[in-house]
């Protein structure tokens, strides 16, 4: 089978990290594939907001877990958070911050790393609180919170792939 479609079947979500600080490399690699995921009419609408600063990271997991309901920590301790936004004036900010997030995630399991998409960025970035962080990091513009993107070094076995439901592709020929 192709190497890529392989990776896509054998990924599965992480969510126990080791502390360890992933590589610039494995980080720039991974940013590089959601960089260049499609876009709707190529307006590469995504950004990216890497965050590795531990402070910052229980912000944002406290945050999130309020919109969660549940007190928690969303990020699952990973050491590099992802944050995906895209730019509300665009044809397709949430389905292009979620193809670079889909990127991304491919990428991560092919460089051997753990990832999780976690969700809330929405309600996060559009709270006061998460407009002041943007404005606070120079983030500026009308956007859209799409999802994050954990990333760290699996500290757990690799899950097996669930069975697929059944019933879900359609031909019309």
């Amino acid at each position: 089978m192709n190497e890529t479609i392989n990776s896509m079947i054998k990924r599965r979500t992480i969510r126990k990290y080791k502390q360890e600080q992933i590589t610039d490399g494995e980080l720039n690699a991974v940013l590089e594939a959601g960089l260049y995921a499609p876009s709707g009419a190529n307006q590469q609408s995504a950004v990216f907001i890497v965050v590795q600063n531990k402070d910052v990271i229980k912000k944002l997991t406290k945050m999130n877990a309020e919109f969660f309901g549940k007190d928690i920590d969303t990020y699952y301790g990973a050491p590099t958070i992802v944050l995906v936004l895209a730019d509300k004036n665009k044809r397709t900010p949430v389905e292009d911050g979620s193809l670079a997030l889909g990127n991304m995630y491919n990428a991560a399991y092919s460089l051997g790393l753990g990832a999780c998409w976690v969700h809330r960025e929405k309600q996060m970035f559009e709270s006061e609180e998460g407009l002041a962080l943007l404005k606070e990091w120079g983030v500026e513009g009308d956007f859209i919170g799409v999802g994050a993107l954990t990333l760290g070094y699996p500290d757990c076995e690799l899950p097996a792939p669930p069975a697929r439901n059944d019933n879900r592709v359609f031909f019309v020929k």
